[in-house]
């Protein structure tokens, strides 16, 4: 099976989604979506930005390479009845069955930046784009101190090394090399811009609590804990990633909590 998709088909990344769901209807409310645009949202996982997207009017294809997010996307905008938001499993090296400039606007939120073969998935975002359109993604950005970017800091010293040639998806959070993959896709440098924007998890839970949900249903910390349960480390990296969410918690209220991750917003003029 492609490595990728078994990372996020895995666990059950609706259950982050969750605490996600305001600010990406908050994200999007800043695209400029407007009714009859055609959007499609890449690495969409059950439609955090996607069914914003479509209650705006837009009419949205969501391509994610997990099925299990696919069916749960589907779920939902039946739920909602949104019969112009339409989820499908896809690839976003590869994205084979889209034609040439056939979107308004490409959007991709922590989703095309964990696929592998950064340059095919710049290349395909912008090929599917049409002139004049635009391609925005939200990336974690590596050493960054807050929560997402920690998450994975943590989880990674406990999994061993990345097979050779694996190109870290956290390289998607720095200028140089974003403005690098689209260059070579064709985009001019001065299309491309940047700016920190930042992401609110909301759980009704406590911060022990909330570690727990990752460890059993996000695929890079259920890794992680696979690897540390065989070396005897679980307990290590559970206390790690407690003393993490505890102090990144901003809330006042028990047994919720709050935190702030910061991300780089990469958006693209096609």
């Amino acid at each position: 099976m492609n490595p990728n998709k078994a990372l996020w088909e895995k666990g059950d990344f609706t259950r982050i989604a969750e605490g996600m769901r305001e600010s990406g209807a908050a994200l999007v409310a800043q695209l400029g979506v407007t009714k009859g645009l055609d959007v499609l949202d890449l690495g969409c996982g059950d439609g955090t930005t996607a069914i914003p997207e479509a209650k705006l009017g837009a009419n949205v294809l969501g391509v994610d390479i997990a099925s299990n997010l696919v069916e749960a996307g589907t779920m939902r905008a039946a739920a909602e009845g949104l019969t112009n938001c339409i989820f499908r499993e896809g690839d976003a090296t590869d994205l084979n069955e889209l034609k040439d400039g056939s979107f308004d606007l490409v959007v991709s939120i922590f989703g095309a930046m964990f696929a592998p073969k950064p340059f095919d998935v710049a290349k395909e975002m912008v090929r599917v784009t049409r002139p004049g359109g635009r391609i925005v993604m939200g990336n974690w950005i590596p050493g960054d101190p807050t929560l997402v970017a920690q998450i994975l800091k943590i989880s990674s010293a406990y999994t061993p090394p990345p097979p050779e040639g694996f190109i870290s998806p956290m390289l998607w959070g720095i200028e140089d090399h974003v403005t690098e993959r689209f260059a070579n896709a064709g985009v001019a440098k001065e299309n491309i811009s940047f700016l920190k924007d930042s992401f609110t998890f909301n759980a009704p839970c406590s911060p022990a609590e909330l570690v727990s949900t990752f460890k059993n249903f996000y695929g890079p910390t259920m890794n992680a804990f696979d690897a540390a349960e065989k070396n005897g480390k679980s307990l290590e990296l559970q206390q790690e990633l407690e003393a993490l969410f505890i102090a990144q918690n901003q809330s006042t209220i028990h047994d919720t909590t709050i935190i702030h991750a910061t991300f780089l917003r990469v958006t693209v003029m096609r």
